[in-house]
């Protein structure tokens, strides 16, 4: 990948050549302990981040992710700075803490990986929690239905599918038999970023292996008894193809904690927002409230009530979310205060001294 040709953006191009001006560009295309590997030119370096970064950096999520565009000084080696970021794939981290854990960086288009073999691979719930996630990034969605040689309702699950993620592009494909591999490919441009996204079992490991034309990525099986996958993917990777563009591996996450806002929720269920919009109520909750038009909607057969309770499930979610931000908020404000008084009675009493 040689940096004068990157595919930076007009306002990553001109951060690096003015804030970290000396500095040659570096892609992250995995994370170690501390360690980053860092393709720049025709080179793939051991990059670690400079002292003046972990100065700088607040917050967890400032460090390097895969993906992302960094400054490196010298012969490289040291990171001392990561470029602003173009469309972020994030989650809310686990823990007490509640902050954004970014998985994959400057992403133009992701995948939404689904199995077709049954089991709990192809969920509708799901497929709308890891959408809304994708609507929050900016980054395309589109949904590909993976293990089409295993499926034994190809019609039942397009529109299982379709329900979940209406006007959402769809993809049928098989690693086996060789269907929608090319289109799969031809949907990644020579210059874009795509990710994969998706459970384990789903087959992205064999997905990436049939993108890169090698068997570069471990596969690993699905259980029979419940058609769980085994973790082949442990970590974030990205990978370049050969006919150009890039792809992030990500590993199957087994708790998808949502950090979006309420445009991107409205976004993924603007079939019911269309009933919203004639609610009597300007802020109904669609719960009981007199004249509701989604409620009616639910009456008449228009919106089903299994979307219905998912978006009502995904709203509860997002609304504790925001309300432990603005706790979070509140608390750091008055740490901040309680600092400030502090230095200025120290001020004040060494002024007396």
């Amino acid at each position: 990948m040689n940096s004068d040709t990157s595919p930076l953006s007009v306002r990553q191009r001109t951060e690096l050549e003015t804030r970290f001006s000396g500095c040659r560009c570096g892609r992250v295309s995995g994370e170690g302990m501390h360690l980053y590997r860092v393709m720049s030119g025709d080179d793939e370096l051991l990059c670690r981040v400079s002292g003046a970064f972990r100065h700088a950096a607040a917050k967890k999520n400032e460090y390097p992710v895969t993906g992302d565009w960094v400054a490196l000084r010298g012969d490289g080696g040291l990171i001392e700075g990561v470029l602003t970021r173009e469309a972020c794939i994030g989650r809310a981290s686990a823990g007490g803490t509640t902050e954004q854990q970014i998985l994959a960086a400057n992403v133009d288009l992701a995948f939404i990986v689904a199995g077709l073999d049954g089991g709990r691979n192809l969920t509708r719930r799901g497929i709308e929690r890891y959408l809304v996630m994708v609507r929050e990034s900016g980054a395309v969605p589109l949904l590909v239905l993976n293990k089409l040689d295993l499926c034994a309702d190809i019609a039942g699950s397009l529109q299982e599918a379709e329900e979940a993620a209406p006007d959402v592009r769809q993809l049928l494909t098989s690693t086996v038999t060789g269907d929608g591999i090319d289109e799969l490919i031809d949907s990644i441009g020579p210059e874009h970023t795509a990710v994969m996204l998706g459970p384990s079992g789903v087959g992205k490991s064999s997905l990436i292996n049939a993108l890169l034309g090698e068997q570069r990525l471990a596969e690993g099986d699905t259980r029979q008894s419940d058609h769980r996958g085994r973790h082949t993917s442990t970590s974030r990777s990205l990978v370049l193809l050969p006919g150009g563009g890039s792809l992030i591996d990500t590993p199957g996450l087994r708790e998808l904690r949502l950090w979006a806002g309420e445009g991107s929720l409205d976004e993924v269920f603007h079939d019911l927002e269309y009933y919203a919009r004639n609610c009597r109520f300007r802020d109904c909750t669609h719960q009981g409230e007199p004249d509701c038009a989604v409620q009616k909607a639910l009456v008449d057969g228009a919106l089903s009530h299994e979307r219905y309770e998912s978006y009502l499930e995904l709203r509860k979610e997002l609304d504790y979310l925001h309300r432990r931000n603005d706790e979070q908020a509140r608390a750091e404000e008055v740490r901040r205060w309680k600092q400030i008084s502090k230095s200025v009675k120290r001020f004040y009493k060494n002024k007396k001294g």
